[in-house]
């Protein structure tokens, strides 16, 4: 592994053993409530993924600069709201030099033991494609050393315990239910934790693996084939026309590994299988 990256992701898999703590509660829930206004109403906030993502960024914020300037490294947010990646850490000594974290949440499945319900990890769409593209990005996708998820994985509460219509004093605080709890950060590769399906509806989305002990070990779909076919792989989904098995001497739009891995002649055995889903106890 390269030197600087080996380094880097060392250093931000340490910071992320200290990020729970600094967003929970003695208790475990996370610290943040709701929203305040002038009037000192307090307004519950919802449980979506992107809200809570958001929040979370911002609340990290001072940590993430501190720890940029502790390794040498500048911190360059997204200039706009859609851009890739959430923050690109740049080298002060050598800005060739560049990483790019986005910031991941997602929750733990309760019906499924150890499983949560997946990351989307970013587009394979114009900028992953051509690598020297500017589109949706804050730097060419090439320039950057690594592309990694800081993933954040929290439980929910119980639907019940939400009121999101209700409006408390700022007296009541101690009263309003953390919408997430028991916060586990990680830091990871996206390749690694990659799966071969899409993360989201009918966007360009590249989605992750689901069972949770292999998310946390690197471990997904392309850990026995390594990050350069995964990187043809997403360039080609949706792309590149295979053999229809269904349609003898047909074609059809890659949608799968096996397919891929069968057009170019390489083991589909290299695949590695994800856990399947098992009910909980």
């Amino acid at each position: 592994m390269d030197q600087d990256k080996a380094e880097f992701l060392a250093h931000l898999r340490e910071l992320c053993t200290t990020l729970t703590e600094h967003v929970s509660t003695n208790g475990g829930d996370w610290s943040i409530k709701g929203f305040i206004d002038a009037d000192q109403n307090i307004y519950t906030i919802s449980a979506d993924t992107k809200i809570i993502s958001k929040i979370l960024e911002i609340q990290l914020f001072p940590m993430f600069l501190e720890f940029a300037d502790r390794i040498g490294y500048e911190l360059v947010l997204a200039e706009k709201q859609n851009w890739y990646p959430d923050i690109s850490f740049v080298k002060k000594s050598d800005s060739s030099v560049k990483f790019a974290v986005d910031i991941k949440t997602t929750y733990r499945l309760e019906e499924y033991e150890k499983f949560c319900n997946g990351f989307t990890l970013g587009s394979h769409g114009e900028y992953f494609r051509n690598r020297k593209s500017t589109k949706n990005i804050q730097f060419p996708y090439g320039d950057y050393k690594a592309h990694i998820s800081l993933g954040v994985l929290y439980s929910r509460a119980l639907s019940a315990d939400i009121d999101e219509t209700k409006v408390v004093r700022l007296s009541d605080l101690p009263s309003i239910t953390s919408v997430v709890s028991d916060l586990l950060f990680f830091a990871e590769e996206k390749w690694k934790i990659s799966s071969d399906k899409g993360g989201s509806g009918n966007t360009a989305n590249i989605g992750s693996i689901s069972h949770i002990p292999d998310i946390l070990a690197g471990n997904g779909v392309f850990a026995n084939l390594g990050e350069e076919v995964f990187d043809e792989y997403w360039i080609n989904q949706g792309k590149m026309r295979v053999p229809d098995p269904k349609k003898p001497g047909q074609f059809k739009k890659l949608t799968k590994l096996s397919e891929f891995l069968q057009a170019k002649g390489l083991d589909v055995d290299l695949i590695n299988t994800p856990a399947p889903k098992r009910k909980s106890k």
